[in-house]
């Protein structure tokens, strides 16, 4: 009797049915957190938004320069982002500047 070849590649194998699980349920997860971060925004008005442009642009700056040049947020390009995000610290800025100033 000859012993079976581990490197012969048997073919195609099911997995053991224990380890065959059910495809994940879809979590809007994304949705809750845009929930929550609109709320601290109408709650805390301009202030909240020039904080979390400033974190962002910070956060993609460093990104940046330290090589990613495509990022999963809808623009993609982080160019872009960096630009969209000065532009909400600039709005966030007149918004804090006509709360200042009225």
């Amino acid at each position: 009797m000859s012993r079976a070849n581990p490197l012969r590649n048997p073919g195609p194998v099911d997995p053991p049915a224990e380890h065959v699980s059910e495809p994940a349920a879809y979590d809007p997860l994304r949705l809750c957190i845009f929930a929550t971060v609109a709320l601290l925004g109408w709650l805390g008005g301009p202030w909240v938004l020039a904080v979390f442009a400033a974190l962002g642009f910070a956060g993609y700056w460093k990104a940046r320069r330290g090589g990613l040049l495509t990022s999963r947020c809808f623009l993609r390009d982080t160019r872009l982002v960096l630009t969209y995000l000065a532009l909400l610290f600039a709005v966030a800025g007149y918004g804090v500047w006509s709360l200042v100033t009225s």
